[in-house]
């Protein structure tokens, strides 16, 4: 029984490296996109484009790449819960500014005909994740459990938003095309790592 115990630590632990390892690059993904195909982003231009391309940034590096990294704050890295805590709250913190920043720039474009809906929905979401933290440890499954929720409708949020950019751009097999698509298959991984970490046991340091 031990040695199973330790293997499925081992295993949390290169999962949540796996997990780091994606987030990164689906960071330099959707910089490479926006930056170099879709004209790079302000929150100031006479290109309403770059005011778009805000949200995608913001929504996908700040709710789901932050955020994902806020769940996994308890089982990445060491020290005491109280630490683990205060950098799973710090990083709730930075997506919830990300989702306000990434929906501002949305009102901001001028031209935006795609529903609101959609990305409201995962900003209000990871909202009320981060202003319902746990008083007791008789709540703490339930926090787990929507806060897993909420992570993966915003992932479900993004992958569609990116294929509605899909669609809207008209892209194929071409290298803006596969960066979109790699993306999105790289965000539903960040997803599943981030879903087993939670899983797993913790490793001990």
């Amino acid at each position: 029984m031990a040695s199973g115990g330790r293997s499925y630590q081992l295993y949390a632990g290169v999962v949540t490296i796996f997990s780091h390892l994606i987030a990164i690059t689906v960071t330099v993904l959707v910089l490479v996109w926006l930056l170099k195909f879709q004209g790079g982003f302000a929150f100031k231009s006479g290109n309403t484009q770059k005011i778009f391309n805000l949200h995608p940034f913001l929504m996908v590096v700040g709710l789901i790449v932050i955020g994902g990294e806020a769940i996994m704050a308890y089982k990445t890295m060491p020290g005491t819960r109280r630490a683990h805590k205060g950098v799973h709250i710090i990083l709730h913190l930075l997506a919830l500014l990300a989702g306000i920043l990434g929906t501002y720039a949305v009102f901001k474009f001028k031209d935006e005909t795609d529903p609101f809906f959609q990305f409201l929905l995962g900003f209000f979401t990871f909202f009320f994740s981060g202003a319902a933290m746990p008083a007791r440890a008789n709540i703490l499954p339930w926090h787990t459990f929507f806060g897993m929720v909420i992570f993966l409708l915003a992932v479900c949020t993004a992958e569609t938003g990116l294929l509605q950019r899909f669609i809207t751009l008209g892209l194929g097999l071409n290298q803006e095309g596969l960066i979109v698509n790699f993306t999105g298959l790289l965000i539903f991984l960040f997803a599943v790592t981030v879903t087993l970490s939670v899983i797993l046991p913790r490793n001990h340091y």
